[in-house]
């Protein structure tokens, strides 16, 4: 079974309202996704929110041009790193991976 792939692209973001609507674009959230930390938490180990077949076949979300926004804010990127750690660990159908 091959996993839906989301590519998470942060290309030009530079703060976490960005990454939040980043994260929201990419993984198709509803309009009343909150854009904080719990919402996305929430949102990555919630199946109703997935997209598509997801929830058959696992999420794999590939986060690409990471390094910019971790370089420029790293207690932010910290904290996405937890966030995306805690959830896949909760969710065995989820995966993060960080393209290099």
């Amino acid at each position: 079974m091959t996993e839906r792939v989301v590519a998470l692209d942060l290309d030009g973001v530079t703060d976490r309202a960005g990454l939040m609507d980043r994260c929201a674009r990419a993984l198709s959230l509803p309009d009343w996704f909150g854009r904080n930390w719990d919402a996305l938490a929430d949102s990555l180990t919630d199946h109703t929110v997935w997209p598509g077949d997801a929830v058959e076949k696992g999420l794999l979300v590939v986060v690409r041009n990471w390094r910019p926004y971790a370089k420029a804010r790293p207690d932010e990127w910290d904290v996405a790193q937890e966030v995306f750690a805690e959830a896949a660990g909760r969710e065995p159908l989820l995966q993060v991976a960080l393209a290099l």
